[in-house]
Parts: C-alpha cells; sequence; structure tokens
C-alpha cells in the first residue's frame, strides 16, 4: 500500500468510473515496476 500511495495521494478524477480507470492505471504500473525489479532466476542443475 505504501507503494501504491507513493504514485499519488489523491485520486485526481471527479467521477467514480474514472476514480476506478485510474487506481486500475496505477496498479498496473506499480505490478511493472515489480515485474521490472523481480531477478530471473533459474536452476542450474
Amino acid at each position: 500500500m505504501n507503494c501504491f500511495k507513493r504514485l499519488g495521494e489523491k485520486v485526481m478524477a471527479r467521477t467514480f468510473e474514472r476514480q476506478v480507470a485510474e487506481l486500475n492505471i496505477r496498479a498496473s504500473i506499480l505490478n511493472q515496476f515489480t515485474a521490472l525489479g523481480t531477478p530471473q532466476t533459474v536452476a542450474a542443475a
């Protein structure tokens, strides 16, 4: 939740539908940042 708030404390959109869209975009950005920071592990046999 802390990382989610770093993208912005307030929701800028006024209507509920746009608020949902804005929060979905924030979640998508956060997921992409997480994917970029996750190391690729390979089993060595």
